[in-house]
């Protein structure tokens, strides 16, 4: 049995099975979950990276009243960004197969990013 690595928090859970399994990877919510075969997981931290790193960005090209949203995609999955650079919501819809959609309110977001992050080290 290979080692399982399970980290939440208030409103977002993320997973990885380190054993030889379909669906390593886990996203989840308050109330929902999805597992994720490793390609997805790593387009996942992938384009959260991104997205996170543009939010922060345009930080200094926006008034402090105006919203934004961004997305970005694979063939596997799809991950949109909405509200303000300091706070906002994270939606993902896979592409392919199973075809689920999950999503996080601003409140969890920074936190979900920081574990991601630190989760996706293999």
């Amino acid at each position: 049995m290979g080692d399982r690595i399970l980290k939440q928090g208030q409103g977002w859970r993320l997973g990885w099975k380190t054993e030889n399994n379909a669906y390593p990877g886990l996203i989840g919510g308050e109330d929902w979950a999805i597992e994720l075969t490793a390609a997805e997981f790593a387009d996942f931290c992938r384009l959260f990276e991104q997205l996170a790193t543009t939010m922060n960005q345009m930080a200094a090209e926006l008034m402090e009243e105006e919203r934004i949203a961004c997305e970005a995609e694979t063939e596997l999955l799809w991950l949109e960004v909405e509200g303000f650079p300091h706070a906002y919501s994270l939606r993902v819809i896979l592409n392919q197969g199973r075809r689920c959609e999950g999503n996080w309110p601003a409140e969890v977001v920074n936190d979900l990013y920081r574990e991601s992050q630190k989760l996706y080290t293999f």
